[in-house]
Parts: structure tokens; sequence; C-alpha cells
């Protein structure tokens, strides 16, 4: 345990060169491991350092964390990383094999965040540059730039190895959806706007003794609307809904009035969970509340429990719906069409996104698909980045209504 006030170690040598450097790292530290940290905080971080005594180390950790955090959620993350790294900065380094050598067990899976810290502090600290030593040549390897970045909008996810999974999850982060906004039934006051506002303005009136002096006037209030959806997690849609989770969880850290429910055999509403901006505490927070995952299907007794306790709280202001299924349905069609329906009479727009259209030969030949399809608006593919990119431009045309629209 280190005392509250000890000093921090700093080599004797120009004890205010080293004192940057390791400020420096320490915010390479925390870039790697997810923290938004760049040369401002870290010239923010030197500059308070200057304000407080370095012998005391709360005071230390307090400058620090005020200038380089600006996330509630990255506080825990920098509060390890802080007593790892000036602590003893290769602390990490030697853990493992320390753990061996005295005959430790396996120690349990650590969170998310430790991992990541963890991980981040497995790579080689960089030593302090020498006055004689020449910078390295940078060279940029631009080969097959494009055309790798082309395949991989093409490949399907299915076929995806764990190195572009990684990289496709990087893509999908850069997605915007600009949902196409609507008119709501609320007005907000506007000095310019296109109504008049005959209440306002009778009220402005008795400060004057009823004389009118100002015509008030207001604008009818504009906002996208809600998104829903509907990701199906059973055995046949594992993969596809292991990445579709990231976009999900995309959206829904990027627009309001996002709400996600999973289900195969039952159903679970992810919405709370996915809100977290650190997708892998979110994604974990997914894994404990869905208890079905790779199971079966029950397509049908999903969107039917759906109706009944969820589609009057989340349907309304002209919400659009991604139902995001292959169709299989174990129970048959039993209750699929009166359910679907059902769904697609509460809502604008009812897009199915199915990654089985990615079969050039695809015809509705299982009973669930022949079920579904007459009470859609819209069917579409969802199986690469390609698919995933028209979505959002599907969603965000002003001129989308509802259409039938089949493979």
């Amino acid at each position: 345990m280190i005392p509250p006030k000890a000093a921090l170690s700093l080599p004797s040598a120009s004890p205010g060169a080293a004192l940057a450097f390791n400020l420096l790292a320490f915010g390479r530290l925390l870039r790697r491991a997810g923290v938004p940290v760049g040369p401002i905080e870290s010239m923010a971080g030197a500059e308070a350092l200057t304000q407080v005594d370095l012998g005391d180390r709360a005071q230390v950790h307090a400058a620090l964390r005020a200038t380089m955090v600006h996330r509630h959620e990255h506080f825990l993350l920098f509060d390890q990383a802080f007593g790892m790294f000036w602590r003893d900065p290769d602390a990490a380094r030697h853990a493992s094999a320390m753990a061996l050598m005295e005959g430790m067990q396996e120690p349990a899976k650590p969170a998310p965040a430790q991992r990541r810290l963890a991980e981040a502090m497995q790579g080689d600290r960089p030593k302090p540059p020498r006055p004689d030593d020449k910078p390295p040549e940078e060279r940029v390897d631009m080969t097959f730039t494009v055309s790798e970045r082309e395949r991989l909008q093409a490949m399907d996810f299915e076929a995806m190895s764990a190195a572009d999974l990684a990289n496709a999850k990087r893509e999908i982060r850069k997605l915007v959806l600009p949902l196409d906004a609507r008119p709501t039934r609320r007005f907000r006051a506007d000095p310019s706007g296109p109504a008049w506002d005959l209440r306002a303005t009778t009220r402005e009136s008795l400060r004057t003794g009823g004389e009118i002096l100002d015509i008030a006037r207001r604008r009818r209030i504009v906002r996208p609307p809600p998104l829903v959806a509907l990701c199906d997690i059973s055995g046949s849609m594992a993969r596809y809904a292991q990445i579709l989770i990231h976009f999900l969880h995309a959206v829904a850290n990027d627009r309001e009035r996002v709400h996600t429910f999973l289900f195969g055999t039952r159903l679970t509403n992810v919405t709370r969970q996915l809100r977290h901006r650190d997708a892998e505490v979110a994604f974990e927070a997914v894994a404990h509340a869905v208890p079905d995952w790779s199971g079966g299907t029950r397509i049908g007794d999903s969107l039917e429990l759906f109706n009944r306790l969820w589609s009057r709280r989340v349907l309304g202001q002209g919400a659009v719906v991604l139902l995001i299924t292959d169709g299989l349905d174990r129970e048959g069609a039993r209750g699929l069409a009166e359910a679907t329906d059902r769904l697609q009479r509460s809502c604008r727009r009812l897009i199915w996104l199915n990654p089985l259209l990615r079969y050039a030969a695809f015809q509705p030949k299982s009973q669930g698909i022949r079920a579904m399809l007459p009470h859609v608006d819209e069917f579409r593919p969802v199986h690469n980045l390609a698919s995933l990119r028209d979505l959002v431009s599907v969603l965000s045309d002003p001129r989308a209504g509802r259409m039938r629209s089949a493979a």
C-alpha cells in the first residue's frame, strides 16, 4: 500500500525533463487504454503540476485527473493507470512472471477496464531520446490500401477473420445515422417563426394594459423519430448479431431515443446497457442481461410480447423499427403474421433486415419468411459494411415512407 503522500519516483538527473517525459508516457498509456488523451490534455496536465506539491501524491492525482479526463466513465480507468504507472511503470510487465515463480493460481477474469490497462502496459515504454540519436525515417506503406478497404466493405460478416472483424467494428463506429427529422405537435417561441402565437401575444399585452405592441410568433419543433431495433440472437444469427450490436451501440451513443431489444427464445430490453459509452462495458452488461444467446428462435412469441408490453411506450411519434432476423422460427409461422402486422401498424416504417438476402438465388420458402414478408415496408440485406451504409442512406432519405420492396 502506497502512503498518500509518497513522492513520485523520478530519475536523479534533470528531474524536470524526466517528469515531462514520464507525463508524456503516461498520456500514451491512457490513450492505448481507451481514454481520449491528446497533446492539449498532456500540456494542461504539465501546467497543473506546476501549481501543486509534487511530493503530495493526492494533489498530483487530483491535478492530472482534472486536466486529462473529461468523462466520468474514464475515472476508474485513470485511477488504476495512475496507481500502476507512477508506482512502477514496469510493474505490469513482470506481474505474470512473478505469479508463475510464486506458484500463484490463475487470477479471476479482470474487468474490461483492467484488461485494457494491462494490454496497454504490455507495450514497451519508449526510452528518452538522446541528443546524438537521429530521428528514424518515417515510411508509410500505402500499397493496396484502397483495395483492402473495398474488400472489407464487401466481405460477409460470417467470413471475416478476427482482424477483419476488428477493422469492421472500427468502420461501424464511424457511421452516422441522421434520421429524417419529422414535425412534432409541440411549438417553440421564435421571433421569425411562420405562425402567430395568439396566447403569447395576449399574455404579453397584459403588461401594457391590453394594448398589443408586438405579435409573438412560434415555430413547430422538428426532431428525428425514435428508432427501435429488434435483433435476433439465435444460433443462426449469432455472428451477425455480434457485429450489428456494435452498430446499435454506436447509434445509441450518437442520438437520442434509440431502443434496442434482443430476442431468441425470449425478449430482453438492453437499451440501458447499450447507452454506456464504453463499448466493452456495454457489451459485458448485455452478456449478463441476455440469458438465451445462440439458442433457439421464437420470433412470433417475441414480437407478440413486444407488442403487448413495449409498443405503446417506444413506438410513439412516428418510430422507425428495424427488425433484424433471418425469419427462421422454430415454432413455424404460429402467430407470426398477426404479430408482424400489428407491429407494422404501430410504427411509421418497419424495415426487415435479413442476412439471407446475401444469396442471389434467395427465395422466401420458409413458413416464417412467407408469413412476415407481406407485413413489412422494406426488405433489405444486412451482411456486410456496404449493406449497413445503404441502410444509413435509406433511413436518412426524407422522401422515404411506407413502401413494399421484396428481394
